[in-house]
């Protein structure tokens, strides 16, 4: 009987080519190098996601402040297309739920997607995600260049504290990418 697992690690300056390699195969726009500063301060809200010791997705998102609310837009989630439906994509997604559920101070949680890309549409509205909203000539380089945005309302608590904020950011001084990881086995 086979063992496969699928931990999360820290991006790192150590890994971040990683990365920007991943993003590139999975992604049909190019990230700049301010997207890859900002993710190596993330902390909690970037991942990489390891199938076997192997990189095989990622997950990068920021805190939102703006239109008078606070919410977590997701920036990147992608897995290399060899290792989709195994799990990898939800591993990442409920990390990133569980983050915001943690934190209690988030309004929604929201993200872009390409409006061709049924595959990540499906996979988002599984998990509670409608679009709310469509943005046309929203990719400068791609076709199609409109694009969806998925939103996920989630309920703000009263007795969530700065302490979590805290904790948060603490976590980027984290050098080593996999002392932390998550890890899920299934057989």
């Amino acid at each position: 009987m086979t063992r496969n697992s699928i931990e999360l690690g820290d991006v790192t300056p150590h890994n971040i080519k990683q990365l920007k390699k991943l993003n590139t195969v999975v992604f049909p726009v190019s990230y700049n190098d301010k997207f890859y500063v900002d993710v190596l301060e993330a902390g909690e809200l970037a991942k990489l996601a390891y199938y076997n010791d192997i990189v095989v997705g990622a997950v990068c998102c920021r805190v939102d402040t703006t239109e008078n609310q606070r919410r977590l837009y997701i920036m990147t989630l992608g897995c290399l297309s060899p290792y989709r439906r195994l799990g990898i994509g939800t591993v990442m997604f409920e990390h990133i739920l569980n983050f915001a559920e943690k934190d209690g101070n988030f309004d929604s949680i929201f993200l872009h997607v390409q409006i061709n890309n049924d595959g990540a549409i499906e996979f988002y509205k599984k998990f509670g995600f409608e679009i709310v909203d469509t943005k046309e000539q929203y990719y400068k380089r791609i076709e199609p260049a409109d694009a969806h945005v998925l939103q996920k309302a989630l309920r703000r608590t009263a007795a969530a504290t700065n302490a979590n904020n805290s904790a948060t950011s603490n976590n980027t001084a984290n050098s080593n990418a996999r002392s932390k990881a998550r890890q899920f086995t299934f057989v």
